[in-house]
This record gives structure tokens, C-alpha cells and sequence, in this order.
């Protein structure tokens, strides 16, 4: 695979070969201009341009001033361009032509004009010269002789190696060679120096310096020196310079702009100082007037000139066939009007009777090859000439097949048409004449041969098939191409896709089945609205069935309907059949939606139906959202229910002084349809308050206090600004109420005090509301009871007792309920140690009449007081109890731990615990069996003394706990060599974690019997529970402590 730089090589290679293999006349691709050629001592040699394209190679000649140059020791020929060695003015100025000819044929260039100038032609023509300050000035003389594009003009200050930089106050003209000052000033003084380059030969001539000085003067307005001319003729393609400089003091602003108010061209170029206007490439749209303005502060100049388009449409080369017709027409725009002459071969065209000019317009009747060659027409009139060169071939030859064969096999369906073609290349054109098998066919009803020789023949029947042969013949030969021609039968939809309705959502098959030819085997294809369907990319068509193309249409939606075309193509024949499907769907979203009158409690709505998707609108719903509600929520409406056919509604109960949006949702039989896009946010007018507070009741709060709580009213019911509520009371009985107002909208409670007011007072409260737009509905009137009264009395009989070292159990006797206005709701224990002050005593609430007080120090004296408590608040303490906490357990464990496994029996010792001054005296102990897999992990074999292995002394499965060197289990040592008992970071012992009772419940539970001895045993169970059993040892332990004996006593035991 070639890359694409790769493939443009190729390409413009080809092109190439392309161009260089095909056989033409010259082409001029450069031709000579005219020129003026300065002459030094040291320049000896000129070149004048010309080269001309064709296949093979053109030759060249020379002309100047009409008469062929024979090449000498002056003229020699470098490829296609002239050079003249020594160049002589007058022996070598004149108007030169350049001719190039091939085997196709000869054509000439356009004249130029050649001039030669030496050193005496150039100079100023002043010898000194005294310019005014400030006022714009002209160094003349520069060169005598018109320019050219091959000169190029420049001035030298004062000798300096660089030329004369050009700016807004300085011009050099390149038509006149002439500098222009637009201003002098005083760094002007100096030589100046005309210089003259030959930009093709690169020779240079020099004037003599000139002087100039200065001399004062005042301001003067802009006067234009250089200007192009008044009216200028322009070439297709041409490049075209417009000069325009103006003095004048202060040096004069040059912009240009064209008459017609058109933009300059976007390919136009100013130069720095705006002194010339370049447009390149010139086209028809660039012609047009002109104008430049000159202008400073004491006025302005402005000079015009046209642009004239002068064109020639171009000739194309003719290939003909002997004894056609030739008609070439060549038309050239200019003022005045252009003359035409024809040249063929670079001779004046020689006119016969076959052979008419008129104008521009060349007619050659008969062509034969004669008349093969190179045609130039030529343009001209005041301004110049302008030439457009064609060729003409002139081809003869006999009928051929080789590019254009007749087309070798033709299968065509029965009743059909086919159309044989017959296009040999043949000049001059050949007569055409069809046969099939040995037999030349006529015209008739169903056969006809064309003007071009095409055979036609319709409504074809299997009688014509066979071989059909194409004849050619003209005086320059004979030949023949043979095709066959296969009739099969047609093909025909016998089962065409029939229109149908559908819902979205549902599946339907359009049928396409054929009868067709056996030999030829269908393709089918389904377009969708002119678009071919593409099954792979498709999720909702699928072609079903085997010879048939039955497309299935999967879950349609409403994108589906349209025009569908079965196309059934075989090599023979194509056929179609076309089926439409109507979906029906909800209704499309409604358009439009405006939101009229707005009251208090509604809103006018009006809008635009949507699609109806094929089911017509039965209804139309309307739905709210506020800042206040969960989404979407339809509204009542008048009518109550919209018809499909009505376009608009009034919503009502809405509430007052709300922010309400609304959408339209449009229904038919099909479903619910999409809603319409929200309306613009409105705002209902503001009303008074129409919801009364509910729920109002009170009671509670401090002595001589009166609360009253009601639940507020929430803002969508606000109906308005400046919402609040009137809170009014009065004592039972009476008929006076009073009042106070409640200006946030937010409030829910007021309390009223008053001293005076007695415990559970029994008042009738109610809480209106108000806004904006005055006082709405007040609640139902309730009773509400004030403030109760502080028990009065302390409970009696506190007692208290201590449980351990860090509990205390307390009792009282509750109040009678004559000390108490009010239901008695709970009491509060305080409790503090001696020595600190009551205030900064402990506080357990309870509601019963008994309290347990734990986390307390061991061996401390507490002080405790209750009180009780009521809504009011609390009452009187009674007096204080002393008790004192328990002494703490012992803190150390048992030491020297021993055990001995014996069968099924775990032997166990240990050393007595001595309490220490501050801790209770052991009354007993506890043996625990932990988890022996989560306590001592997985088995490994204990060590003797030597670090050799020691086997097992179980008899039985199960963990082996590890062992001393004596076989006994060593308990952790501190390091006294005393086991430690396990401890928490403050030095406590902590419970054993992971204890199990002696026995196995269910749940891996144990339990644990006394033993007379305090021993216990451990035997194994059948499904491998532990039991603890008494044995006739001593030591033995059970579920209870184990008493302990004070004074010294051996160490115990527990099996």
C-alpha cells in the first residue's frame, strides 16, 4: 500500500509522462516584452526571453523588424532565447519576434520592443540646484528613455554605499526614473546620484553627482506630480503598478480607493511610502476607476484613472475527423475596439472558399489534412496586440473496435428492453448496420437502430436472444464486435409490504417475497425514507426469512414512521414495492404555554396543541410545582376536565401569594405524552389568612407562668406579607380577654407571667393569625391550666446501704401527694463524698422510689440526699445519710499454680491469698476451665530438660497444655519467680477472659460442683463435654468458693 506522499509522486510522474508521451504543437509558456538595455564598457551580452512547450521539441527562429536573423557571430540561440553578444545601439534596436516550430505546426511570439541606451543618455539635467526649505521638490533628468520592468531606477546620497531609502516624503518613480521630494528639510543638502540597473543583466550606470542646497520658504498644499494614467488597458493574468506621489508641506497623506465605493482588492500591495498600488494577477473584477488623494492640513489633491479588462478568450485545439466542419470564435475586450487577423503556422491565413473570417470568427468547411497545423489570432489595436494559439489535427482512419468493444454478454429479463451500443473510433465516421447470426436486421415495431448506431430493441420475448454483430464501415475500412444476448425470466413481488398502523412499542413484519428466474439468485434491500438500511448498525430492523427479505420492525417508536421500499436486484432486473408505516403514540409535548389573568386563587392558562402522533388528544391535564410541593402536582381546573379540542383553561384553589410554575400534559388513547416545557415562574395576589393555628394547648413552665403552644401555620397558607399571629387568653369565668400580637411567621409558643397567677389555673386560650390584608380565623377556643407549684416536702425514710466497693443501694418513702400540685415525675438522688460541698454532688434521676449508685471508690464515706421533682421544678432535699463502700477484693491472684493430670482427673494447687490492710479477707476461690483450643492455641509437643520432645502423658484426644521439665504447668513468673496474675494498665487484676463452666452446655458452657475438700475432677463426657465430679482428694473445688481458713494453711488442691 503506497503512502499518500508516496501516491502524489506517482501521480505527478505520471501526469508527466503523460504530458511528455502525447503528441502536440508548441505552446508558448515565455515570451519576450519589451525592454530597454543600458550599455557600460563592461556589459557586452543581452538575453531576450523565449520558450515554448511541445511534443517533439520545438526548433527556433528569429525576427526582428520583420526579416528572419541569421545566426552570426552577433545572434546566437541558447535553448529557445535570443542572445546578442556586443549589442550595438543602433544596429540592435527594433521590434523582435520569436517563432517555434515542430511537426504539428509553427507559431510566433508577440512583438517587443528592444531599445538600447549608453551612459551619454543618462544624467541630470541640472548641474546645481538650490531647493526651498519646506517645499516639495523634483530631481529631474534621471533617464531620457521610457522604462521598462527590466530597469529599475535609484538615487544615491552623498555617495554612501546604500541607495536612497523611500518613504512618505520621499519617491523614486520607476516610470520616469525622476526623485520627488515632498518636503525638504535641511538634512537634504548634499550629491545626489541618478543609478540605472539592467535587472536581467545586472549592469549598472552612474550619473554625475549633483549639488544641492537650501534656501526658506513657507507651507503649501499637496500637488500630485506622479499619476498614473487617466485610463489604462490590463491583461487576464497581468500584474499592473499605479504610481502616485504628491509634494507639499507638511508632507501630504496618499491613500487609494475606487470610485464605485467597492474594497481595494484583498490581494492589493501599497509600499511603504503608499506611493505605488500593485494588483497582481489581474481579473475582470479589478477593472473599474481608480483614485488617489493626496492630503495635509492645508488641503488635498486627488488624481483618477481606469482600469480597462482586456481579454481574448482562448482557443481550444481541435482533434477532427476528416471532412468535418472547423469553427473557432476568438473575442478580445479594448478601446478602442480590436482588429482580428488569423495566422496559421505563423503565416497570414490564406482565405478560400471553404475557408471564412468574420472578425473573430474562423469557419472551415470539409476539413481535410491539409488543414492540420498551428491557428493563432491576433488581437490588436492602438495599445498593443494580444494573441491566443490553437492547434488542429486532422485524424483519418478506418473503423476500430479496441477501445469500444460491443458489450460481450447481455442478459436481459423477458419483456424488457435493451439497448446494444456501437461506438467505434473511426474517421471519417463510419456507417453502422446490426446482423444476427448471418442475418442483417432492419427496423420495425420492436427493433431500431439509433443515428448513432445504437440498437434498440423492446418488450423483449425469449425468441431474441442469440449473438447480435456491430458493422462499421467507412472509405477507409471495414470492422466488426459480436455480443450475445441471454433473456431470463423477470423478476416479481408476489407478496408486496402492505401499509400498516402501529403503537410504540410494538413489533411488526412487512412481507417481500419474489418469484423469480432459477438461475439467478435475488438481493434484497430496505430503504427507510430514501435511506438505505443498514442492518448492522440497526437494533429495531431485522431481515427475517430465508428466501423471502420479510423485514421485522422491533419495538417501533415514533421515528419509525415513514415510507418503506422493498428492492429486489438480480444481474436482469430490479424490482420494488413500497408499503407506509403509521405509528401511533402519546401526543407530543403541547407548544406555547402562557400564562394569563392571575387572582388570589387562579391563573388563566392558554396554549398550543403539539404533534398528536396519529391518535388524536382526548384530554389535557395540568400540573403545578411551588417551592413547597414534592414535584409535580395536577390542579384543579375549569372546565374540570380540558377536552382535547381546547387550547386553554382556568386553574383555581390555588393559594394566594405562592410562586407557582405550570406545565401542560397532553393525553390520547394511546398514553400520557410528554409535558410541555414550564411556564415562567407567576405569583399568586396576596389574601387574608384563611388556616386557624391547630393544635393548640399549653401547661408546664415555671410558677406564675401561663404557656400556650399552638403548631404554626406553614408559608404556602401564609396568603401574603407581614404574616403573624394574635395569641388572646382570659381566666375561666371571666369575659375579658387579653391579647398580644406575634409579628414572626415562625412562632409556635408564648409564655404570659404573672406572679400573682395561681398553681394549675384553668384559662381559655385561642390563636388567630394576620397578614398584609388583615386578620384571618383565630383556632377553637381550648382550656389550658398554668404553672404548677414545687413539691413541697423532702421524701422520707432515706436509706442506704452498700453492696460492694462500688455500689450503693438506696431507698425512700415517695411524697404524699397533698405536697404537690402537680403529678410527681420523678426524684433526683444527690450524692458526694464527705468533705465536698453539696453543689458539686452527683445527680442520678429515677422515677421509681429506690436508685442503685454505681462506680464508686472502695472504703470512701458518702453523703446522700433526694428530693422530688415535678413539672414546677424540684422540692426540698431531705437530710443526709452517711454509708461507707465496701474494701476492695484482693488484688493479687493465687500463686504457684500446680497441676498433675491423672486418667481423666486434672490435679490443681495453689498458694493461699493474704489480703493487704485496705482489701477485704478471702472468703473463698474460684477455679475456671477455659477454652483449651482458645486459650492455649494449637498443640505442641512439650520439651523435658534436655530440649528433647517429651510425649504426651494424656490418654486421651485432645490439647496437651504445655509442661515444666517435672511434667507440671508452669504458671507466668514475675520476677521473684512468683506467677503474676494478669493486670490492666492501672494495675487491677482483670477477670479471666474466655471461661467456660466445668460441665459443656449446648452453647460450650460448663458448670461447677462443690467438693467437700474444695478439690474438683475433670472427666470427659461421650461428645467430649467436661464435667467437674467430687473425688475423695483434698483440694477439691466446685461451683461456690472455696472457704477459706485464715492463718497459714497449706497450699489447696482441686481435681
Amino acid at each position: 500500500m503506497l503512502l499518500p506522499w508516496e501516491l502524489l509522486i506517482l501521480l505527478s510522474f505520471k501526469d508527466c509522462l503523460a504530458e511528455r508521451n502525447t503528441r502536440h504543437g508548441p505552446v508558448f509558456s515565455q515570451e519576450p516584452s519589451d525592454s530597454i538595455f543600458p550599455l557600460s564598457f563592461e556589459d557586452n551580452k543581452v538575453f531576450i526571453n523565449c520558450k515554448a512547450k511541445g511534443n517533439p521539441a520545438p526548433y527556433y527562429k528569429w525576427k526582428v523588424d520583420g526579416r528572419e536573423i541569421d545566426m552570426d557571430l552577433n545572434y546566437n540561440l541558447v535553448e529557445g532565447n535570443l542572445l546578442i553578444n556586443n549589442p550595438h545601439a543602433t544596429h540592435h534596436g527594433g521590434v523582435y519576434q520569436c517563432i517555434a516550430t515542430n511537426t504539428f505546426g509553427t507559431i510566433v511570439s508577440k512583438e517587443a520592443k528592444v531599445h538600447f541606451t549608453t551612459l551619454a543618455d543618462f544624467g541630470m539635467s541640472l548641474e546645481h540646484v538650490s531647493l526651498p526649505l519646506s517645499i516639495p521638490t523634483i530631481l529631474c533628468g534621471c533617464c531620457l528613455c521610457s522604462s521598462s520592468a527590466e530597469i529599475k531606477y535609484s538615487w544615491v546620497f552623498n555617495r554612501r554605499p546604500s541607495f536612497l531609502l523611500q518613504d512618505t516624503r520621499r519617491f523614486v518613480s520607476q516610470r520616469t526614473g525622476n526623485l520627488y521630494i515632498a518636503k525638504v528639510e535641511a538634512s537634504d543638502v548634499g550629491n545626489y546620484t541618478c543609478v540605472v540597473r539592467n535587472m536581467m543583466t545586472n549592469a549598472t550606470v552612474y550619473s554625475s553627482p549633483t549639488p544641492v542646497e537650501l534656501r526658506r520658504d513657507g507651507k503649501h498644499a499637496p500637488l500630485i506630480e506622479v499619476q498614473f494614467p487617466e485610463s489604462l488597458h490590463v491583461t487576464k493574468g497581468s500584474s499592473v503598478k499605479l504610481e502616485c506621489f504628491a509634494l507639499g508641506n507638511p508632507v501630504p497623506a496618499i491613500t487609494w480607493r475606487r470610485t464605485d465605493g467597492n474594497p481595494l482588492p484583498g490581494k492589493m500591495k501599497i509600499n511603504h511610502s503608499n506611493g505605488v498600488l500593485e494588483i497582481p494577477y489581474f481579473r475582470p473584477e479589478d477593472a473599474g476607476a481608480y483614485e488617489c488623494v493626496a492630503e495635509n492640513s492645508r488641503g488635498k489633491n486627488i488624481a483618477k484613472g481606469q482600469l480597462i479588462f482586456q481579454s481574448m478568450i482562448t482557443l481550444k485545439d481541435a482533434h477532427m475527423a476528416i471532412e468535418a466542419n472547423l469553427q473557432w470564435e476568438c473575442r478580445a475586450s479594448g478601446k478602442p475596439k480590436p482588429v482580428y487577423r488569423w495566422l496559421k503556422n505563423g503565416e497570414p491565413l490564406v482565405l478560400e472558399d471553404r475557408i471564412l473570417v468574420e472578425g473573430g470568427r474562423l469557419a472551415v468547411s470539409r476539413i481535410n489534412l491539409l488543414d492540420s497545423g498551428m491557428y493563432q489570432c491576433l488581437a490588436e489595436n492602438e495599445h498593443g496586440a494580444i494573441y491566443a494559439s490553437a492547434e488542429l489535427k486532422v485524424v483519418a482512419s478506418a473503423p476500430d473496435f479496441s477501445k469500444s468493444l460491443v458489450k460481450k454478454s447481455m442478459l436481459i429479463q423477458r419483456g424488457g428492453e435493451v439497448i446494444m451500443e456501437c461506438r467505434p473510433h473511426a474517421s471519417p465516421r463510419a456507417s453502422i448496420s446490426w446482423r444476427r447470426g448471418g442475418e442483417f436486421l432492419k427496423d420495425s415495431k420492436r427493433r431500431t437502430i439509433m443515428e448513432d448506431g445504437t440498437l434498440r430493441i423492446s418488450n423483449i420475448s425469449e425468441s431474441d436472444g442469440g449473438r447480435y454483430t456491430c458493422v462499421a464501415r467507412n472509405p477507409f475500412g471495414t470492422s466488426s464486435s459480436t455480443g450475445t444476448l441471454v433473456v431470463k425470466e423477470p423478476t416479481k413481488i408476489t407478496v408486496p409490504p402492505l401499509s400498516v398502523d402501529a403503537t410504540v412499542g410494538q413489533s411488526i413484519v412487512l412481507p417481500c417475497e419474489v418469484s423469480r428466474d432459477s438461475s439467478l439468485d435475488p438481493t434484497f434491500k430496505w430503504f427507510f425514507n430514501g435511506k438505505l438500511i443498514d442492518f448492522n448498525k440497526q437494533d429495531h430492523f431485522e431481515m427475517i426469512g430465508g428466501v423471502s427479505g420479510d423485514l421485522m420492525v422491533r419495538n417501533i417508536q415514533l421515528k419509525h414512521s415513514g415510507k418503506y421500499v422493498c428492492m429486489v436486484h438480480t444481474v436482469v432486473d430490479s424490482v420494488s414495492a413500497a408499503a407506509d408505516l403509521i405509528v401511533r403514540g402519546p401526543p407530543g409535548a403541547p407548544e406555547g404555554l402562557m400564562v394569563g389573568e392571575i387572582t388570589d386563587s387562579s391563573a388563566q392558562l392558554s396554549w398550543g396543541s403539539g404533534p398528536d402522533n396519529h391518535s388524536p388528544v382526548t384530554t389535557y391535564t395540568i400540573q403545578a410545582r411551588t417551592p413547597f410541593s414534592i414535584g409535580w402536582q395536577a390542579v384543579r381546573t375549569v372546565p374540570d376536565s380540558v377536552p382535547g379540542q381546547m387550547f386553554h383553561a382556568t386553574v383555581i384553589d390555588l393559594n394566594p401569594w405562592v410562586d407557582y410554575e405550570f406545565r401542560v400534559v397532553a393525553i390520547n388513547n394511546v398514553g400520557v405524552g410528554e409535558p410541555s416545557m414550564q411556564s415562567k415562574q407567576i405569583r399568586t395576589k396576596a389574601a387574608v389568612p384563611e388556616v386557624a393555628p391547630g393544635n393548640v394547648s399549653g401547661g408546664g413552665g415555671s410558677r406564675g407562668e401561663l404557656v400556650i403552644q399552638w403548631e404554626p401555620i406553614p408559608e404556602e397558607l401564609q396568603n401574603g406579607e407581614e404574616f403573624g399571629y394574635i395569641v388572646a387568653f382570659r381566666s375561666l369565668g371571666t369575659t375579658t380577654w387579653k391579647q398580644t400580637v406575634l409579628a414572626s411567621p415562625d412562632a409556635s409558643r408564648y409564655t404570659f407571667r404573672n406572679d400573682s397567677i395561681p398553681p394549675l389555673s384553668q384559662f381559655e386560650v385561642k390563636v388567630g393569625v394576620y397578614n398584609k390584608e388583615g386578620e384571618g380565623p383565630s383556632s377553637h377556643v381550648v382550656v389550658v391550666y398554668s404553672a404548677e407549684e414545687e413539691p413541697s416536702v423532702p421524701p422520707s425514710r432515706v436509706l442506704a446501704r452498700t453492696l460492694s466497693a462500688s455500689e450503693i443501694e438506696v431507698y425512700w418513702e415517695p411524697i404524699p401527694q397533698t405536697a404537690s400540685s402537680g403529678k410527681i415525675i420523678g426524684y433526683e438522688v444527690l450524692c458526694w463524698e464527705e468533705g465536698v460541698q453539696e453543689s458539686d454532688a452527683e445527680m442520678v434521676k429515677v422515677t421509681d422510689t429506690v436508685a442503685l449508685l454505681s462506680g464508686l471508690m472502695g472504703s470512701t464515706l458518702y453523703l446522700i440526699s433526694v428530693r422530688a421533682q415535678n413539672s414546677a421544678g424540684a422540692g426540698p432535699s431531705s437530710p443526709a445519710v452517711n454509708v461507707t463502700t465496701k474494701k476492695p477484693p484482693p488484688s493479687q491472684p493465687p500463686g504457684n499454680i500446680e497441676w498433675n493430670l491423672t486418667n481423666s482427673k486434672i490435679f490443681l494447687k495453689w498458694e493461699h491469698v493474704k489480703a493487704m490492710g485496705n482489701e477485704s479477707e478471702v472468703t473463698g476461690y474460684k477455679v475456671s476451665v477455659p477454652s483449651l483450643s482458645a486459650t492455649w492455641g494449637p498443640y505442641q509437643p512439650p520439651r523435658n530438660a534436655t530440649g528433647r520432645h517429651q510425649p504426651p502423658r494424656r490418654t486421651t484426644g485432645g490439647h496437651q497444655p504445655p509442661q515444666s521439665a517435672t511434667g507440671r504447668r508452669q504458671a507466668p513468673q514475675s520476677a521473684t519467680g512468683r506467677r503474676q496474675p494478669p493486670q490492666s494498665a492501672t494495675g487491677r487484676r482483670q477477670p479471666p477472659q474466655g471461661d467456660a463452666s466445668l460441665r459443656r452446655a449446648p452453647q460450650g458452657d460448663a458448670s461447677l460442683r462443690r467438693a467437700p475438700q474444695g478439690d474438683a475432677s475433670l472427666r470427659r463426657a461421650p461428645q467430649g463435654d467436661a464435667s467437674l465430679r467430687r473425688a475423695p482428694h483434698r483440694g477439691d473445688a466446685s461451683l461456690r468458693r472455696v472457704p477459706h481458713r485464715g492463718g497459714h494453711q497449706p497450699p489447696l488442691s482441686a481435681t
